[in-house]
């Protein structure tokens, strides 16, 4: 398979190299206090007046949030027999993705293990995926080697990606984007070219929030101009990392590396949505055989949000007890501003895994109590 990808470069002592987004310069003289994530620079959350994540969380909730998301993989497939070759390494039925519409997808390996999380949509001249930043290398890797030599790969590291999240993005993106189709025509899951000052953008009404919202690719060279014009309306914040998390968790949506990783199965991981029914009984993808089977029989675990009583919160990797015990592990976990109590989402043995279930979870040697709730723990807001 041909391609133009490229790998972290690394320093005289063999270590790879933290890299800059395009957007480093930008954050930095707004107050991002800059953190290494998935081989970036990237800001947590902005200093200054408004800043914070708590402040960040409840500005995307109740208005606009404009979060860099550059580090992100983008990747076009494209060349004679794409849709074939791209159909034998995801789990999805690509006669049914319509054009210019994204949808959830897995990358799996053969024991059926989620390699990553990703979103491909059907382009005129390919499949545009977008997969996460931690991960990119290692997916392109995985692509290279199993897509067929006629099939191109193009790394798309010319481009930056923003995500414009909130009740109110839809009415300050309409602002500022031209098109032939309205911003507000776009409902959850689908996507158009736009002009953003000046520069083409590809825009889809998607995100990792919970809430309405875009996520918009731009060459990387107007991605400052693109953010300026952004920031300028009135509705719109820049919002970090911190924030993204605790909205996303709210959400109840996996993070790789986290909640999702190689052990981690799509039927112990609630997304068996993303396996097509017509896959679900064909097979034909890596690791379906097992996967099938799980679906058929039934998982040891799965994954589940816990509402914890009290202030204290718990972090990833803290153990789950039914009585004496250990039934399962926390994969994420924080303070719900939006609920005003702690929440998380662990593996818990299935037997346990019922809506209202009551179980503790170990910090510390302290015993916090908790309660297996539905996901997502704030209802999404997505504009269907």
């Amino acid at each position: 398979m041909s391609d133009t990808t490229h790998h972290e470069s690394e320093d005289d002592a063999g270590t790879p190299e933290i890299l800059n987004l395009p957007l480093d310069g930008w954050h930095r003289a707004r107050g991002g206090r800059m953190v290494e994530f998935a081989g970036y620079w990237m800001p947590v959350q902005y200093d200054g007046e408004g800043g914070g994540i708590l402040a960040e969380h409840q500005w995307t909730r109740s208005s606009a949030g404009l979060f860099d998301v550059s580090h992100m993989g983008q990747l076009l497939i494209s060349g004679d027999g794409a849709e074939a070759a791209l159909e034998a390494v995801l789990p999805i039925d690509l006669a049914t993705l319509k054009p210019n519409g994204p949808r959830y997808s897995l990358l799996l390996n053969e024991e059926g293990g989620i390699l990553d999380d990703l979103m491909v949509t059907r382009w005129d001249d390919g499949f545009y995926l977008v997969v996460n930043g931690a991960t990119k290398w290692d997916d392109i890797a995985h692509l290279r080697e199993n897509l067929p030599d006629e099939v191109a790969l193009n790394h798309m590291d010319d481009h930056a990606l923003l995500a414009l999240q909130g009740p109110k993005a839809a009415e300050a993106l309409a602002r500022v984007a031209e098109g032939e189709t309205p911003v507000a025509a776009l409902t959850f899951m689908k996507g158009a070219r736009f002009t953003l000052a000046g520069a083409p953008a590809w825009i889809s009404r998607s995100g990792y929030t919970g809430e309405d919202g875009f996520e918009i690719s731009i060459p990387a060279e107007s991605a400052e101009a693109v953010a300026d014009l952004l920031l300028a309306q009135p509705e719109v914040h820049a919002i970090g990392l911190g924030a993204r998390d605790s909205l996303r968790l709210e959400a109840g949506l996996p993070l790789y590396g986290h909640d999702l990783n190689e052990e981690t199965d799509p039927v112990s991981a609630d997304l068996v949505f993303a396996i097509n029914r017509r896959r679900r009984t064909e097979g034909g993808f890596p690791g379906a055989g097992l996967v099938l089977k799980a679906l058929a029989d039934g998982s040891a675990t799965r994954r589940v949000g816990l509402a914890l009583e009290g202030r204290q919160a718990a972090r990833e990797g803290a153990e789950v007890y039914a009585g004496d015990a250990c039934v399962g592990r926390l994969t994420s976990g924080g303070f719900s501003p939006t609920l005003g109590h702690p929440i998380a989402m662990a593996y818990v043995a299935t037997a346990h895994a019922t809506p209202g279930t009551a179980l503790e979870i170990d910090v510390r040697g302290k015993r916090l109590p908790a309660r297996v709730t539905a996901l997502p723990f704030v209802s999404h807001k997505y504009h269907r």
